[in-house]
């Protein structure tokens, strides 16, 4: 894990998040805590990761999300070299 980013602050946020229970509760807190545009940012980026895993090419990738090669190439990266947390988030959601 990233040190730069373990802050009491963080934590404080993720304890807030851990204690959303619906799609509902994670609507309305994320449209406070996001702008639009960091919001669709973050969803585009778990859409790259879950096309990189199911062995997509860019290409298509790029033309489905509109994401820039740029982006999947970072996305491939953390998928590749990161801490898992796709891999933990797909694992609990059942997805290959």
């Amino acid at each position: 894990m990233n040190k730069k980013i373990q802050t009491k602050a963080v934590d404080h946020m993720f304890e807030a998040i851990l204690t959303l229970e619906n799609k509902e509760d994670c609507y309305r807190f994320f449209e406070d805590l996001c702008t639009v545009n960091e919001l669709l940012s973050i969803s585009q980026r778990y859409e790259v990761a879950s096309m990189l895993k199911q062995k997509h090419t860019y290409l298509e990738i790029a033309e489905k999300t509109g994401a820039s090669t740029a982006t999947i190439s970072r996305v491939n990266r953390s998928l590749i070299y990161g801490n898992d947390g796709y891999e933990l988030a797909f694992s609990r959601l059942g997805l290959p």
